[in-house]
């Protein structure tokens, strides 16, 4: 087992349990757990196989580039993931823009996807989340 990757793991676990547990009372905030759950547990797979990224950009890049566009994940988990992307950027950068409720109950409906992608890919490592 790859510790760093567990460790990744667990993180993305306690970001969407978090984001889960705000998504009413604090939109912007769940929308940014949201991603960090997808960003650590697509960060522990890619740990798993001796990748690191240094930048945001640089792992969504590999999201597609060897995810989606090798067949080991469908089209809309890259979408998925590159929603979360911009929504973060909107909930922790916004100015007067602000994620809605509904777009933060949309995060964490996308971000369980991902993390259920990241489990199947090696379900001893990662172990199930609780959906």
């Amino acid at each position: 087992m790859n510790q760093e990757a567990t460790d990744f793991w667990q993180r993305a676990l306690q970001a969407l349990a978090t984001g889960k547990h705000i998504a009413s009372s604090d939109p912007d905030a769940a929308a940014s757990r949201a991603y960090y759950s997808a960003f650590y547990a697509v960060s522990a797979l890619f740990s798993v196989e001796g990748k690191t990224f240094i930048r945001h950009s640089g792992i969504e890049t590999a999201v597609h580039r060897e995810l989606v566009k090798t067949n080991r994940w469908p089209r809309e988990l890259g979408e998925d993931y590159a929603f979360l992307l911009r929504l973060r950027s909107t909930g922790d950068y916004g100015g007067q823009m602000h994620v809605t409720r509904e777009e933060a109950l949309d995060a964490i409906h996308a971000t369980e996807r991902i993390l259920s992608a990241v489990h199947q890919e090696s379900p001893k490592q990662f172990p199930r989340p609780a959906l």
